[in-house]
């Protein structure tokens, strides 16, 4: 990535040249409310802010599974909000279908999107019969597993390097009373934790072949069979968690109750809010220490159509606010992520972020799920994933048949 932005530019307040005559409210709804999220949003807040509108927030709690039919319905029921975060993909595909989603093509235009944004899988995601519907604000990667120093200190053993000896430390973990993976009860974070671990396991060429290329037979083979042994065991060391929310497992690995979570870099957010530090108090993985691969995928903003000039024209501010350099240095080192801009300087970021960074520049990457699935095969695979790892009776075998039929009728 090119160095653009002295890393003095990360302490400095937001300051943007976008003005606006007259100050306009704009409800954002989006869906971050833990801790660490909480602060990254509210440097967008602050940015938006700075340019002479007001940003009103819309945070609503219980992550995107609770917080998207929510968002839907006050579209579909014409009580729109003024922008809405989803993610990139094609959650909103059936609301741009139906007309009900601004066009920013405009503003994309005007501030060449196509050329800053990086990779360009991410504003293809926005793009819908050639017009661009979304502003992307970061790159989330799911395929990291977190691991806590303290708790492999206190049970005796090193830290581990990839998911298999993570797997052979679960009893020493367990016998030092310490959980050996923490999974929270939301659907999509079993079915995330199996997405990570077919990309460790079956490697990225089986992942394209099974959600982008929609191969049933791939998905009932022999690579997912071993895809489903490793889930089988994430089941096993997961006993015990005990907890709804993503950010409640994180908080079982941040105090030692936990050895280790499989989730997405935004657990970064909680870990600095915690005041703890990367490669000493916490140690990261990509791709399971296994493959060394991060999915493209992350957070966009949507913008439905509104009645209002004054607030159509803060939609506009908004959407060039979300992509200027200095808001997306301030959000992402917030919020654990990396920026979509491939000309800003993270030079304060932490030791894993830099590990990401080094990942993405070097092209191995994939599309996350989201953008490869319909919402509707989305919830199919959730509603699977949530049952296996909740009910030990459901055989390996049983699972990857089902799933192997979710595939099949995918689109």
């Amino acid at each position: 990535m090119k160095i653009r932005i002295m890393a003095a530019v990360l302490a400095a307040s937001v300051a943007l040249p976008f003005g606006a005559a007259n100050a306009t409210d704009l409800e954002v709804t989006h869906w971050w409310t833990s801790g660490g999220e909480a602060a990254a949003v509210a440097e967008l807040a602050k940015a938006f802010d700075a340019t002479g509108n007001h940003w009103v927030d819309g945070a609503i709690a219980g992550s995107g599974g609770t917080a998207r039919p929510i968002m839907i319905s006050r579209i579909t029921g014409g009580d729109p909000m003024g922008a809405t975060q989803f993610n990139h993909g094609r959650q909103a595909e059936e609301l741009v279908q139906a007309g009900l989603m601004r066009d920013l093509t405009d503003v994309a235009t005007a501030e060449k999107w196509k050329d800053i944004i990086r990779p360009s899988s991410l504003l293809d995601s926005c793009t819908i019969d050639g017009k661009i519907y979304c502003a992307p604000v970061n790159i989330h990667s799911w395929q990291w597993l977190w691991l806590s120093n303290a708790a492999f200190k206190k049970a005796g053993v090193e830290v581990p390097k990839n998911w298999d000896e993570f797997v052979a430390a679960a009893p020493a973990l367990e016998k030092a009373g310490i959980i050996p993976l923490a999974v929270g009860g939301q659907p999509w974070q079993a079915t995330g934790a199996f997405d990570v671990l077919m990309v460790a396991v079956a490697g990225k060429d089986t992942f394209n072949k099974v959600f982008k290329d929609k191969d049933a037979e791939v998905a009932a083979g022999p690579e997912i069979a071993k895809v489903f042994k490793a889930a089988d065991d994430a089941r096993r060391m997961a006993k015990g968690s005990n907890v709804q929310d993503w950010n409640q497992a994180t908080n079982l690995v941040i105090t030692g109750k936990a050895g280790g979570q499989i989730m997405g870099d935004w657990a970064q957010g909680e870990f600095a809010l915690a005041g703890q530090k990367a490669g000493t108090d916490y140690t990261c993985l990509p791709g399971l220490g296994v493959n060394e691969i991060i999915s493209t995928g992350g957070d966009a903003f949507y913008f439905p159509l509104l009645k209002d000039e004054e607030k159509s024209k803060a939609q506009g501010v908004l959407a060039k606010t979300l992509l200027d350099p200095k808001t997306q240095v301030a959000f992402n080192l917030k919020k654990g992520s990396l920026p979509v801009r491939g000309d800003v300087d993270l030079a304060a970021a932490n030791d894993c972020m830099k590990k990401g960074l080094e990942i993405l520049q070097k092209g191995n990457v994939i599309q996350g799920t989201d953008q490869l699935l319909s919402a509707d095969s989305q919830k199919q695979k959730e509603d699977l994933f949530s049952e296996f790892f909740a009910n030990p009776s459901m055989t390996p075998e049983d699972a990857q048949k089902r799933f192997a039929g979710i595939i099949a009728s995918a689109d």
